[in-house]
């Protein structure tokens, strides 16, 4: 079962912006935390932003007050909006629940490169 679409990735200059849209299954949206989480090479999959049901968010440093997360209760989509993007922002970038329930799948991911 697909739990998670995610669109939205590309190339972006430095400082450029970009927003990320993840479509998530009406049961996983409406009864969860949903996250964005990405995965630079080499490195470990990290959660940078989180809402809970009621709206409240959470960004990690690196991101905070450069990305916003919020959330379409009409169309089951949480969004991450990226802005003033940095090189060491380019990873695929994940949605899922918060924290993660193992029998809810990772969806392909999305692109995002940060490049001159």
């Amino acid at each position: 079962q697909v739990h998670f679409v995610e669109s939205g990735g590309g190339l972006v200059q430095p400082g450029g912006s970009l927003r990320l849209s993840c479509a998530a299954s009406g049961s996983i949206f409406n009864g969860y935390q949903l996250g964005w989480y990405r995965q630079a090479p080499g490195k470990q999959r990290e959660l940078v932003a989180r809402i809970s049901t009621g709206d409240d968010r959470n960004y990690a440093d690196s991101v905070k007050g450069r990305f916003t997360i919020f959330r379409d209760s009409a169309k089951n989509t949480v969004y991450l909006q990226m802005n003033s993007l940095k090189p060491e922002d380019t990873a695929v970038y994940y949605c899922n629940t918060v924290p993660r329930i193992a029998f809810v799948t990772w969806g392909q991911g999305t692109q995002v490169t940060v490049s001159s």
